[in-house]
């Protein structure tokens, strides 16, 4: 099974197969939809799913959108429409995932040290 952040590579790279529409609400339901049939077969939570529960905050701080508001939502709200919406998307989780990645890079350095 491939991983999370490889699935969304595959998306990114033809979201017609996966999300029909060049959307990021359709995106987001796929999401919600992948998430759910994962827990209806037992599958555990995976780190990288539990690092994307991250996005949402990172969104907020990112846009200093402290709201209520869905990271979908957000960024629609700052997108000319849907598929900017959906590009937008793309660019910031490259950007989310780097600043994990950089992030456990440093933590690990800092335990060598140790």
């Amino acid at each position: 099974m491939i991983s999370f952040y490889e699935l969304i590579q595959k998306i990114k790279k033809r979201p017609t197969l996966y999300i029909n529409n060049y959307s990021l609400s359709h995106l987001k339901t796929f999401i919600e939809g992948y998430s759910f049939a994962l827990r209806q077969v037992n599958i555990p939570v995976s780190q990288e799913e539990k690092e994307f529960e991250e996005f949402q905050d990172w969104i907020e701080k990112k846009y200093n959108q402290y709201s209520t508001q869905h990271w979908s939502k957000i960024i629609l709200f700052y997108s000319e429409d849907e598929r900017d919406a959906l590009e937008k998307f793309f660019e910031l989780f490259a950007e989310f995932a780097n600043q994990k990645e950089k992030i456990l890079l440093e933590q690990d350095n800092l335990a060598l040290l140790k």
